[in-house]
């Protein structure tokens, strides 16, 4: 039996393992999907080697970024943004060839296109510095938006939310959380942003889908603003996963 699954620290809180068994059980395909919760990066090899059926893995905090030495190649997309999610499990003779991949991008690139206009939407805010902000920067600028990383420290190329007035959150009005600030249990907590000063041409996208509306939302959508949260990005960047994992064969 294949055997896919998800590595990273903690994963209480993962979609992946539901949504995959589901769809082995619906489609018939004769495979098993496993979380792999593993405090250091450093334990990856010993996951490939205790599961000779493995096929394909995705990846979430906090390895996005430190996964990449662990492999044998990393397809350009994801050279580029500098993160992967998705590795696919090549078991050749003796030798096991891991390659990365972003789903990421795909699936936000594909989620939020419908929403911006050209005429209103030319800069974004992207709150975090970590592996899905890097994908959701790589994807914004694919789709011509200028872009600026939001940090709560003091970091190169990054503002901090002290220095977000209310003439930014007009200029940048397409603000993406990629922080867990808002997640389950915490959902009392939200970016600290001038939310007054957004309006109906404002784009508030969050990648937490646990609660469906984070507070970052809610007090966006009370001035006027487009909300979303991140349930389609990663409904589609598991499909994503999946042609990757699949790729050529």
């Amino acid at each position: 039996m294949d055997k896919y699954g998800l590595i990273g620290y903690p994963l209480g809180h993962s979609f992946s393992i539901s949504y995959f068994n589901q769809k082995f059980a619906d489609e018939g395909i004769n495979a098993t999907y496993e979380n792999f919760e593993i405090p250091t990066i450093d334990d990856l090899p010993e996951i490939i080697d205790r599961n000779p059926d493995l096929r394909g893995l995705n990846v979430t905090i906090p390895y996005k970024e430190k996964v990449i030495p662990f492999l044998d190649s990393i397809s350009p997309e994801a050279r580029a943004i500098g993160a992967v999610n998705v590795i696919r499990v090549v078991h050749q003779k003796n030798k096991t060839q891991l390659k990365g991949y972003n789903s990421d991008v795909i699936g936000f690139t594909q989620s939020i296109e419908s929403m911006l206009d050209p005429k209103w939407h030319k800069k974004a805010l992207v709150l975090g510095t970590g592996g899905a902000s890097k994908a959701i920067s790589y994807g914004l600028k694919s789709l011509g938006l200028e872009t600026v990383f939001v940090s709560r420290y003091e970091r190169p190329e990054t503002i901090q939310y002290q220095s977000i007035t209310t003439d930014v959150i007009r200029e940048y009005n397409v603000i993406v959380n990629c922080t867990p600030v808002g997640m389950y249990p915490k959902t009392d907590e939200c970016p600290p942003l001038p939310y007054e000063a957004m309006d109906s041409h404002t784009i508030l996208y969050d990648l937490i889908y646990n609660p469906d509306q984070t507070l970052f939302m809610r007090k966006g959508a009370k001035f006027g603003a487009e909300v979303k949260n991140g349930l389609e990005m990663l409904l589609l960047q598991a499909f994503a996963s999946w042609e990757f994992w699949h790729e050529n064969k």
